[in-house]
Formats: C-alpha cells, structure tokens, sequence
C-alpha cells in the first residue's frame, strides 16, 4: 500500500475523481442533532422516538415548575 506524497492519510488507490465537493454540506447546515447515548441508557430509550418522547414530558414538567416559580415570585422555591 503506498501512501500519497501530499497527504500521508490517504491511500493511492482511493479515487476522489467523481467526486463533488460539498455534496452534503447544506443537509449538514440545515441541522444534524446526534446524540449518543451512554450503553446504561439504551434500555430505556432504544430509538429517537422514545427519547423525543421523554424529553417532551420533561418540558412539560419544567415549563409547570417554571409558572409555579413564577407565581411565588422567582425565588425558586415552590411550596406543594
């Protein structure tokens, strides 16, 4: 295997000639949101829809907490 003179990472024998610059770079630009989970989370959320599900609950949770914070008078505590 010989390496390229220009670029030690790359192989002679790659072929970039078809290639198109940028050819994903605007699907990249609209919006890439990878998560990886820790392996002690899989259980519980095997796939997007289980974790977009579980993080609207906690909005959810965290928007009512946010008005009843509100209500008190942002001190942060809430009583009940």
């Amino acid at each position: 295997m010989k390496v390229m003179k220009n670029d030690p990472d790359l192989l002679e024998e790659y072929d970039f000639s078809q290639g198109v610059r940028g050819k994903y770079a605007q699907a990249y630009k609209e919006g890439t949101n990878v998560v990886v989970l820790d392996p002690d989370l899989v259980a519980y959320f095997p796939d997007s829809e289980s974790v977009n599900e579980a993080l609207r609950s906690l909005v959810v949770v965290m928007e009512r907490y946010r008005e009843k914070v509100v209500e008190v008078g942002g001190g942060g505590r809430v009583n009940g």
